[in-house]
């Protein structure tokens, strides 16, 4: 048995399954540190959101980005799309956009035959910007794509481009006119990552590469296939129970209900996360740990997770907002 695989077996109490693997693996962390050395020829500081967006791509999830505007959030994403060598359109939420018009509809060609129009959707790479300004209706046809990998026209189905990734943006700010993503839809995003300002010297940075005159472009460093099989690589991963009984046990202690909840949530938290937090915690702990070079992922790698996970799937109540407590201070209070 190989140093390496042994290594596995001695951790998690499981093999890898080949040598393969574990060698690309190896190979997956320095095209990580090169696709993020691309991306910040673009980019300036944001590395935590960036980090976390590749986590959701290689684990095959979605992402849900809140930030006030001018932060460069289609930028960051349509970059990410670049380097990652990926189709990437943006749709604009506004309320009269209709499902057809992100779906795609039938129209009647020349020969008097109903033909389809794909939408916007069929793409690798999708930023649904500022999703609340567009009633559920609209809503609902983007997360059907999103969890289906497919969208049904006229009875009809049409799977959609794989790898499949779709970034929405919410103003956190202006809430007139907006219709807020209810609970059941916001547990589809595996991530809600709050994008902050950037810091005065990544500011400076960014005005002095914004108002010269010149561009930087991004190389491919991927492809679509290559990508499918990072996903199916990093599901391969071995875990240990222990760290799978640790992310169950964490997101069973957000439930207010629960026996074993501590007093924190039973006094501020009015409803906690479901179990597709639990599998997108050992998913994206998975991918965090092969990003920096683990063949098998630890409680801290769940740990580093947790927060744009689990954030966004509990909910404060009245007595929480009166004492200004933040779900991030809760989150961490349980780790």
């Amino acid at each position: 048995m190989a140093i390496t695989d042994l290594a596995i077996t001695l951790v998690t109490g499981k093999r890898i399954n080949n040598m393969s693997d574990a060698k690309a693996i190896d190979a997956l962390v320095n095209r990580f540190k090169d696709l993020k050395k691309e991306i910040g020829h673009v980019i300036i500081g944001q590395d935590e959101v960036v980090e976390q967006i590749i986590i959701s791509i290689f684990s095959g999830g979605h992402a849900l980005l809140i930030g006030v505007p001018g932060l460069a959030k289609t930028l960051m994403v349509n970059t990410i799309a670049q380097a990652l060598g990926l189709d990437f359109k943006r749709i604009q939420f506004t309320p009269d956009l209709m499902p057809s018009d992100i779906v795609g509809s039938e129209i009647l060609d020349e020969k008097r035959t109903f033909k389809f129009l794909k939408g916007p959707v069929f793409s690798n790479i999708i930023l649904a910007d500022e999703i609340n300004r567009t009633p559920p209706k609209t809503q609902a046809a983007l997360l059907e794509a999103m969890q289906e990998k497919a969208v049904t026209v006229a009875g009809k189905q049409y799977k959609l481009d794989a790898p499949y990734f779709v970034l929405a943006t919410q103003n956190p700010i202006e809430q007139e006119g907006t219709y807020p993503l209810p609970e059941a839809q916001l547990d589809r995003f595996m991530f809600a990552i709050n994008l902050v300002y950037p810091t005065y010297e990544e500011e400076v940075a960014i005005v002095k590469a914004t108002t010269a005159d010149q561009t930087t472009s991004v190389s491919p460093l991927f492809k679509a296939s290559e990508i499918i099989d990072y996903q199916h690589l990093i599901r391969r991963i071995p875990v240990a129970d222990n760290v799978v009984e640790y992310a169950v046990k964490l997101v069973g202690k957000t439930r207010p209900n629960a026996a074993d909840a501590p007093q924190l949530v039973k006094d501020y938290i009015d409803w906690g996360a479901g179990p597709r937090a639990s599998q997108n915690l050992i998913l994206a702990a998975k991918t965090h740990a092969a990003m920096h070079g683990k063949y098998s992922p630890d409680i801290e790698n769940v740990q580093a997770v947790a927060q744009g996970i689990l954030g966004h799937r509990l909910i404060k109540n009245y007595k929480a907002e009166a004492e200004g407590l933040t779900l991030q201070e809760i989150i961490k209070a349980l780790l």
